[in-house]
């Protein structure tokens, strides 16, 4: 009925992939979403919360509700900004860095479950594939 639907089909395989990576950061405390997040702020700061939604390629108040919720697990701490005063930074606090290598690590675990399941080629033909997809329809 749905063979040719890509709601349907993008989002079933997002309930299946939620239940992955939940699984795989439930040991920190922390959501898919928040993780990933953090794995951002980790790789990437400082950065602006406007760069932090860009790159997750979310709006401005859902990054807000998700630096909230990193804040208050005391992973990232927000600074006035000297580039521009209207934003704040964001910083990963030493609870996060000292995390760091093991979320990659969790998460990397995933990726290659899924690659072995997959196979590689095809692994990275689809997120390829769903990447273009997105970035058309933008």
């Amino acid at each position: 009925m749905f063979e040719q639907c890509l709601y349907f089909n993008t989002t079933s395989l997002a309930r299946q992939l939620e239940r992955e990576w939940t699984a795989a950061f439930k040991p920190f405390g922390l959501t898919p979403s928040q993780a990933f997040m953090l794995r951002v702020v980790l790789d990437k700061a400082p950065l602006l919360q406007s760069e932090l939604a860009a790159q997750m390629n979310i709006s401005r108040p859902t990054a807000t509700r998700g630096l909230d919720g990193l804040e208050r697990l005391g992973l990232v701490k927000r600074v006035t900004s000297e580039r521009d005063g209207r934003e704040q930074e964001i910083h990963p606090t030493k609870k996060a860095s000292d995390m760091k290598e093991a979320i990659n690590a969790a998460s990397g675990a995933v990726t290659k479950r899924l690659k072995k399941s997959l196979g590689s080629n095809h692994f990275e033909e689809v997120v390829g594939q769903l990447r273009g997809i997105s970035s058309a329809l933008k």
